[in-house]
C-alpha cells in the first residue's frame, strides 16, 4: 500500500476499515494512533472524518473498535510506546528496533516495583490492570502510569482487547478491557514442524543482529523517508 502526499505535508486520509487501518500500518511500519507534532503522521489523520466521528450507535465503524482486529492479527504491536506514552502502533519488525534500543538505555531499565509486575505478568501469562491495583494495592491511576512506563520500556504491548457487553440488551457503549503481556510473549514463535520434516509455518523472533546504536539510526531514518518535512528534534521526541 502507498499514500499519497498531501500538498503541503502528511500522509492522504485513506483509512475506512480495519482492513485499510490494518495495511495502513503495516506500510508505515511505526505510526501514531492520534494526531501529534508531526503533521499527518497519525492513524487518525489518515482516517476519514465521517469514521473517526461516528456515532455511538455505530462504533464498529471507527478506528477505536478497528484495533481490535488489527491487535489480534497478531502481528502488530499496540501500546503506549512512542511521545513520551501515547498510544502507537508498529509492526513486528519495527518494534523489535525500537525494543532493541530502549532496553538498552539505563532510563528505561524497570523499577524493583515495575520488576513485581513483570514477575507476576510471566507467571500469569498476561495481567489487567487490575491484576497491577491487586499486587501493588495502588489506585487505577498509578496502575495506568506504572503500566505506561513498562511500554515505554518495550517490555509490555496490549495482548487483547475484548469489548464489554453492558444491559439487558447487551448493548456496546465503546467499553472495552485489554489485557497486558510480554512482546516476546505475543510474537516470537518457533517454527513447528510439517509433514515431511518441512517446518509449518516460520520461526519469528524479535532479535536483531546489530546493536542498540543502529536501531536507534534506523529507526530515525525510517521516520525521515516516511516525513521529510519532520526535523529530526521533532522525530528524537516521538522516539526517545
Amino acid at each position: 500500500m502507498s499514500f499519497d502526499r498531501k500538498k503541503e505535508s502528511g500522509l492522504a486520509p485513506t483509512v475506512v476499515s480495519a482492513e485499510t487501518m490494518l495495511g495502513a500500518i503495516e506500510a508505515l511500519g511505526i505510526v501514531p494512533f492520534f494526531e501529534n507534532a508531526i503533521p499527518g503522521y497519525s492513524i487518525e489523520e489518515m482516517t476519514a472524518r465521517d469514521y473517526w466521528f461516528d456515532s455511538q450507535e455505530n462504533l464498529s465503524r471507527t478506528p477505536w473498535d478497528w484495533k481490535i482486529p488489527v491487535i489480534q492479527s497478531g502481528d502488530i504491536a499496540y501500546g503506549k510506546f512512542l511521545w513520551g506514552g501515547k498510544a502507537a502502533f508498529a509492526t513486528v519488525q519495527w518494534y523489535a528496533e525500537l525494543m532493541n534500543w530502549r532496553r538498552s538505555q539505563p532510563k528505561f531499565a524497570p523499577t524493583e516495583e515495575q520488576r513485581r509486575v513483570l514477575a507476576l505478568m510471566e507467571e500469569q501469562g498476561s495481567i489487567s490492570i487490575r491484576d497491577i491495583r491487586k499486587l501493588l494495592d495502588i489506585k487505577k491511576s498509578a496502575a495506568d502510569a506504572l503500566m505506561t512506563r513498562l511500554q515505554m520500556q518495550c517490555r509490555v504491548v496490549t495482548g487483547d482487547i475484548t469489548r464489554v457487553y453492558r444491559g439487558p440488551d447487551l448493548h456496546y457503549n465503546g467499553w472495552q478491557v485489554s489485557s497486558f503481556c510480554s512482546p516476546e510473549a505475543l510474537f516470537c514463535v518457533e517454527a513447528l514442524p510439517g509433514p515431511g520434516g518441512f517446518p509449518f509455518g516460520e520461526a519469528r523472533t524479535l532479535e536483531v543482529d546489530h546493536s542498540p546504536a543502529e536501531s536507534w539510526e534506523r529507526l530515525v531514518a525510517h521516520v525521515r523517508d516516511l516525513m521529510p518535512d519532520a526535523s529530526e528534534k521533532l522525530i528524537f521526541k516521538m522516539l526517545q
